[in-house]
């Protein structure tokens, strides 16, 4: 071969894979403008969709949450819940929770949000939609936060029908990280030690997720309409003004005599814990070290040339390599027995704080029964409050143990003990009343433990069965009718439920 036909064929072999990486480089600069783009998105626009025109690639993989569809009856699981929360709503229906595109249709399903038939109707306040729906927001910037908290869940029914989405976290001009619920700055500034004009991005990337993943409650709030019209709103509120953690939070709930429910059984005045992953998650070794939830809930991926954040929120189990091993040594295989492992241990000690006080709920019963006055109640009744609240604190956000082992063992620990302290008191009351050898009903299933608590399940599943066949479809066709509603956002869906539908 000639000398020139040789060197020909090597620019050749040079030149081609030089052009294809311009031209790789170029389409990657050229994707990459699109996204840095400002987008064409109405201001708190509900409709996920709209916002997935212009970034696809982080639409695409939120509706990869599809994926957890399977149904997880908590109550089934662990009886011992019914007993503890007799006369409220979780002992009627209390599942594990699945991704975020479910989030809406769960809280529609679950017999806790009753068969409401009207606006009017039905055992929740319109502060049960709050962290459901980019909805939320909406219609308090439409209305007003008061007007917002007042009536009953049903009263927006029509109005909420998007399950969370990109409105709940993002300016719609700039995309910058964005907080849409005030409450959260509200109790960042009256805690004080993280006050929410300081926050840095990376403080973003924590606080969008906790206006939602955070201890919470309705907070009784008197105001005048426009009309003159005395109100009373139930605004979310949460109770940091002491600090963040169980007894802090506990100590602000005693102070103010506030109640979530008496129990049906022990006429005990009850405290609910929602979900504080954000108050445990601030306490353990990730938040201290400056770690946000979206590092781990969150990891970035490539795609080409392009590198975003992963919109399929869930467990940072489902994808160690790109999540925990960024920061811990050894093979996936290992650090998923390590994991395992410690959590044993946090579901062993869970497990013996629930028949301690589901046991003193129902000895607690046996006394009042005898005829026990409030005199002699009162000591072991403070106990039992304080036992399942730091029960509850402790497991409630699901991910606490992850986020803060030593912590959630701690308060765990101290429920067992404060329960125990409860029965010792309650087996002195029993005793005046020779019933010192009571021994509480068994309660190994959840149909037994519904009907310790005497629950009408099977009157429940039937009225909610009528909601959902009925007042449910109509709203979501209202929705459409509005233009709210973005059909996209249930493709696919199944209803799934722990009762029978």
């Amino acid at each position: 071969m000639k000398k020139s036909s040789i060197v020909t064929v090597l620019c050749v072999l040079v030149l081609v894979p030089m052009l294809l990486l311009a031209v790789s480089i170029k389409e990657n600069k050229a994707e990459q403008k699109a996204i840095n783009a400002v987008p064409e998105i109405k201001k708190l626009e509900p409709r996920s969709a709209e916002w997935g025109k212009y970034y696809p690639r982080q639409y695409d993989s939120y509706m990869e949450t599809k994926k957890s569809a399977d149904i997880k009856d908590m109550l089934e699981e662990n009886p011992a819940l019914a007993v503890m929360w007799a006369g409220y709503g979780f002992s009627k229906d209390y599942n594990a929770p699945r991704g975020h595109y479910y989030m809406l249709e769960d809280n529609m399903n679950t017999l806790r949000t009753g068969a409401p038939v009207d606006q009017n109707s039905g055992p929740m306040p319109t502060a049960c939609w709050t962290c459901k729906s980019p909805d939320v927001p909406r219609l308090i910037d439409e209305t007003s936060e008061l007007e917002f908290f007042t009536g009953k869940w049903s009263k927006y029914g029509s109005d909420i029908v998007n399950p969370i989405g990109c409105a709940d976290c993002h300016d719609n001009q700039t995309m910058k990280l964005n907080v849409t619920r005030d409450f959260l700055k509200r109790a960042l500034d009256a805690e004080g030690s993280r006050p929410f004009a300081d926050a840095s991005h990376q403080d973003m990337r924590t606080l969008v997720c906790a206006q939602c993943h955070a201890e919470y409650y309705f907070k009784p709030t008197e105001w005048t309409d426009e009309n003159g019209e005395q109100k009373t709103a139930k605004v979310v509120t949460f109770p940091w003004d002491n600090g963040t953690s169980a007894e802090a939070i506990e100590k602000y709930y005693d102070e103010r005599n506030f109640v979530d429910w008496t129990h049906k059984l022990s006429k005990t005045p009850m405290l609910k814990a929602q979900h504080p992953g954000y108050e445990t998650f601030i306490t353990g070794v990730h938040g201290k070290n400056g770690l946000s939830c979206a590092d781990c809930h969150m990891p970035y991926v490539r795609e080409g040339g392009v590198k975003y954040s992963s919109h399929k929120i869930g467990s940072p189990l489902d994808d160690i390599e790109n999540t925990c091993l960024n920061c811990h040594g050894g093979t996936e295989k290992e650090f998923k027995a390590t994991v395992e492992r410690k959590l044993e241990r946090k579901d062993e000690l869970s497990k013996k704080a629930m028949q301690v006080i589901a046991k003193a709920h129902q000895e607690a019963a046996k006394a009042l029964e005898l005829g026990a006055s409030d005199e002699e109640m009162q000591p072991a009744q403070l106990d039992i409050r304080h036992a399942q609240w730091r029960w509850d604190y402790s497991i409630a956000a699901h991910g606490s143990f992850f986020h803060a082992p030593e912590e959630t063992l701690r308060v765990l620990g101290s429920a067992i003990e404060v329960g125990q302290e409860a029965r010792l008191k309650l087996r002195t009351v029993l005793a005046k009343y020779s019933a010192a050898d009571y021994q509480a009903p068994e309660f190994s299933s959840k149909e037994k433990a519904q009907a310790v608590i005497g629950l009408p399940f099977e009157k429940l599943v039937a009225e909610k069965n009528q909601f959902l066949k009925g007042k449910k479809e109509e709203w979501f066709r209202k929705g459409a009718e509005k233009g709210i509603y973005d059909p996209k956002s249930r493709e696919g869906m199944e209803l799934k439920t722990s009762y029978p539908n």
